[in-house]
């Protein structure tokens, strides 16, 4: 018996058809970027708080070179750029997931022209890539607050801490 591909994953899209996808969305568009390598409450709730400011949520996801260049240790990502992806599309809040490899999501959000961007509590608005541009067009930026005490980092130091007790 074979069963169907779940619905979630028509909404990873490559970077050379996101032209097309962003024409078929409903505006305005959201946009946020990170890693998303262990998702945890903390990033399914920001993620939620996000795509309430609009009406689609595209998210730009960090390649695994972009991710290792970022000095969050030899091991990460642990979860690939294509799973960490399946795993975003298949939240309720997010319209599409899409990639960048480069250090900053910079030329990503100029091709997206989000009416809104975010990013976490953990950045302030003026440190935000691509505020400026935004702002300039007349969106909005939001620096949204962590409402819970969670990290990938904290996840893999207390899981690491556990090594060898059981």
């Amino acid at each position: 018996m074979s069963y169907p591909t779940p619905q979630f994953e028509a909404k990873v899209c490559p970077p050379e058809a996101l032209a097309e996808r962003l024409a078929a969305l409903p505006r305005p568009v959201v946009f946020t970027n990170g890693c998303f390598d262990i998702l945890h409450r903390g990033h399914v709730t920001y993620l939620a708080q996000a795509r309430a400011l609009g009406a689609s949520l595209v998210v730009g996801l960090n390649t695994d070179a972009s991710v290792k260049r970022q000095g969050k240790g030899d091991d990460r990502p642990i979860n690939n750029e294509a799973n960490r992806a399946a795993v975003l599309a298949a939240l309720e809040s997010v319209s599409l997931v899409t990639w960048f490899d480069s250090d900053t999501p910079a030329a990503l959000i100029a091709e997206v022209q989000p009416e809104v961007l975010v990013k976490g509590g953990d950045w302030s608005v003026d440190k935000i890539v691509g505020s400026a541009e935004t702002l300039a067009r007349g969106g909005e930026v939001h620096s949204i607050p962590f409402l819970f005490a969670t990290s990938t980092t904290a996840t893999l130091n207390k899981i690491r801490a556990s090594e060898g007790k059981a």
